[in-house]
């Protein structure tokens, strides 16, 4: 795995660089990922030449973001044919590279079963190595199609909860275009309610310990010229307090069958912020990040991350060495035992809605998963 250094100045343009592509060199396919623990600092692109080196990219978050990981999945199993690798190793490394978002499972069983189905129909390597990278492809493409349709459901549904514009829009994590083949989930809702005059603040939450809110989000948010706020996790409360916030959008890593939703740790203490203030609490995600075998909350695995990210600070000027690999500065005495999951889980009913591709479901139920499920063919992939 290489790296490619270049360099944009922030808050004058999108970036130039895509976050996720194939590419064709002579030397071999290749997949080429935008190193997102370099931002905001410099945009540096990884070259994945195999398979363990994306799964290293996925641990250490160069890559990230549930519908992101998905089609870096699917792209990992047409890499692992292109190069004549074991296909079905490669999947089972691939989905196991980090549990709860299961977009990445999704996008590794789509590009698998495409593979598999042009081998049992008689294909040569060749040609189900292209099967692969096709069944990649249109999820890339089915990815930005459905960013492009939750902007405009969403976009809809605050006009629907917040009549008069001028919205203030509380959000965590990052859930723009770094984490999606289109302008992003909930960062997508928010974008749209700019370019329609209708946003007066982006408030975003630095999402400790990674900081994705202020390394990414506003990293976003500044390249798009909107207006917006950074604010540690903790200060929440009082913006909530002196009447800031008009509706809190984030994105999801995982919906399980009852409609829990697992996202950045730190969105469940927002959800329960907003049910006291009386304010919107909106999860925006595609319907690929609904996974009905999952029943229910308590039923999501949960990742744990290394206790490092929490005793210790990482320059992004460094990127991330790995998991556990600790080398930042230390904030915490030696030998602190840290608590560092990396998502939490946000019952459905303290969610105000969901939004998909597909519509605005509200109130989030089971039966409402059900349906959802139904009417999408994206979330019977086995």
């Amino acid at each position: 795995m290489a790296d490619q250094s270049v360099q944009n100045p922030v808050g004058t343009a999108p970036p130039k660089l895509p976050v996720l592509r194939w590419d064709e060199p002579p030397e071999g396919p290749v997949l080429v990922l935008l190193d997102q623990t370099r931002l905001p600092v410099e945009e540096v692109e990884l070259v994945c030449t195999d398979v363990p080196a994306l799964v290293r990219a996925i641990q250490t978050l160069a890559v990230r973001g549930a519908p992101l990981l998905g089609i870096a999945g699917a792209y990992g199993v047409a890499l692992a044919a292109a190069r004549g690798y074991d296909v079905e190793e490669a999947a089972e490394l691939l989905e196991n590279a980090r549990p709860t978002a299961v977009n990445l499972g999704y996008g590794v069983r789509l590009a698998a079963a495409a593979y598999r189905a042009a081998v049992e129909a008689g294909a040569d390597g060749e040609q189900a190595a292209a099967a692969a990278l096709a069944s990649a492809k249109e999820l890339h493409r089915a990815d930005a199609e459905a960013s492009r349709r939750m902007a405009a459901h969403g976009l809809a549904l605050l006009g629907e909860l917040l009549p008069g514009g001028g919205h203030r829009l509380l959000t965590h994590c990052n859930s723009g275009a770094l984490v999606s083949g289109g302008e992003g989930t909930a960062f997508a809702v928010a974008l749209a309610a700019h370019r329609a005059g209708e946003l007066r603040r982006l408030w975003v939450d630095e999402t400790r310990p990674l900081l994705q809110g202020a390394r990414l989000t506003a990293y976003e948010a500044a390249r798009n010229g909107m207006p917006y706020s950074l604010l540690t996790d903790n200060a929440a409360g009082s913006l909530f307090t002196a009447g800031e916030v008009d509706a809190v959008v984030i994105g999801a890593d995982r919906i399980a069958a009852d409609g829990s939703v697992a996202n950045k740790v730190g969105s469940y203490p927002l959800a329960v912020l907003a049910r006291y203030h009386h304010v919107p609490f909106i999860v925006v995600a595609p319907t690929t990040t609904v996974d009905p075998r999952t029943a229910d909350g308590a039923s999501i695995e949960v990742e744990q991350r290394p206790g490092s990210e929490v005793t210790e600070i990482t320059s992004p000027h460094a990127g991330v060495a790995g998991p556990g690999a600790g080398g930042g500065v230390s904030v915490a005495p030696l030998g602190t035992q840290a608590y560092n999951p990396a998502f939490d889980v946000t019952p459905p009913d303290l969610i105000t809605a969901l939004v998909t591709e597909e519509g605005v479901l509200s109130p989030v139920t089971r039966a409402g998963i059900a349906e959802l499920c139904a009417r999408s063919r994206q979330v019977t992939i086995s």
